[in-house]
């Protein structure tokens, strides 16, 4: 069976659509912030992006999140390098990515908005963008405009999802 991040840049709306979507299909979801270790959590808090050296454990314990539910999972996860995504694939093929495409300043806009209640720097946008490699014409990617309404995100993701889930 298949599984899904649910991926894109800060202030996308993961979190928010990997729950409706995981909700929908009755898979677990595993919420990609909540893994980050506390010197990470501390260096975005603290306006510092993260490397690639400090990314791997946190994309290590998302690989070992979906390959210990085979059944299917929901994962929400930036997933901005080619190369991180390589690394959660290793853990299920066919692994699906749903990529939630928004512009910078919406999402700077967004941060903003939910600064009190998170702990990412609003600094760090600019650096999502920066660092983001595009997924588009990867095999496995669905491209949706995270500003579209969460229900019209869930079903399309849904819909597209729904084929891999009954095959399986």
């Amino acid at each position: 069976m298949n599984s899904i991040v649910i991926m894109g840049v800060a202030g996308c709306g993961k979190s928010s659509v990997g729950a409706r979507v995981a909700q929908a299909i009755a898979w677990p979801l595993v919420e990609g912030d909540d893994h980050h270790s506390e010197a990470n959590r501390h260096k975005m808090q603290s306006g510092i992006a993260l490397t690639d050296a400090d990314r791997q454990g946190w994309l290590a314990t998302l690989a070992t999140q979906i390959t210990l539910q085979p059944q299917g999972v929901v994962v929400t996860c930036s997933a901005l390098k080619r190369s991180y995504r390589e690394r959660l694939r290793q853990a299920s093929p066919g692994l699906r990515f749903a990529f939630l495409q928004i512009s910078q300043t919406e999402a700077q806009a967004r941060v903003t908005a939910r600064a009190a209640q998170h702990f990412f720097n609003t600094a760090l946008v600019d650096n999502q963008f920066a660092t983001l490699e595009s997924p588009e014409g990867e095999a496995g990617v669905l491209t949706l405009d995270a500003t579209r309404s969460l229900d019209a995100l869930q079903a399309d993701i849904c819909t597209w999802l729904l084929p891999a889930k009954e095959l399986a």
